[in-house]
């Protein structure tokens, strides 16, 4: 269905160009609106799609984004439209950046790269994000250290008992077979080996 949805295009597209970026969740909505806008701001052509925005796979949002050249600006209505969150936001336009093309949304005048204003708010927005990761990294370190502290363990949990092991090293020294003896402590001999390399 999304391969049906409107691709506008131009025929001679200026070496600069707004290109319009639509989509729609489920079935039941229309991009009608969201081309009519993007078509009234200009767009020469408009990229769209009828799929949910948390999937990362987005093929007209990649076929978009394959498709901008230098000086290029994509458009959007909302910047729900594009991105699913900050983060997502960012790498977008990340990745727009590294190709000298620019953003811009109709419904928030404050996200448009292509003016000073607009590039300092992604910036501060990128900031706040990394700022958020340091935050949650810390949490996360020290809330682990005080459960260490505790005498909490983390990973998988062992598959034999220290018991078991000095068992099976008893069995195996004793010249039964590591299959054998795996089989007996109910582990594959994989596991056997490296319990018993520890």
């Amino acid at each position: 269905m999304k391969d049906a949805l409107d691709n506008t295009t131009v025929d001679l597209l200026s070496p600069s160009s707004l290109l319009g970026y639509a989509r729609v969740s489920t079935d039941g909505q229309e991009l009608t609106t969201q081309r009519s806008e993007l078509q009234q701001a200009g767009c020469l052509r408009i990229f769209a799609e009828q799929i949910t925005g948390v999937r990362k796979d987005r093929p007209e949002l990649e076929h978009l984004l394959d498709y901008l050249r230098s000086g290029d600006v994509v458009v959007v209505t909302r910047l729900d439209r594009l991105a699913r969150n900050t983060r997502d936001l960012l790498n977008i336009a990340d990745r727009l950046r590294r190709i000298d093309a620019g953003l811009r949304s109709l419904a928030e005048p404050w996200a448009n790269t292509t003016t000073p204003a607009g590039r300092m708010v992604l910036t501060v927005f990128a900031g706040i994000a990394e700022f958020e990761r340091s935050l949650i990294a810390d949490r996360t370190r020290r809330g682990r250290e005080a459960a260490q502290a505790r005498g909490v363990k983390f990973g998988p949990k062992p598959r034999l008992s220290a018991e078991q092991i000095s068992h099976g090293r008893a069995l195996v020294e004793q010249g039964r077979p590591v299959k054998e003896v795996a089989a007996l402590l109910k582990v594959h001999r994989a596991t056997l080996y490296r319990a018993l390399a520890r």
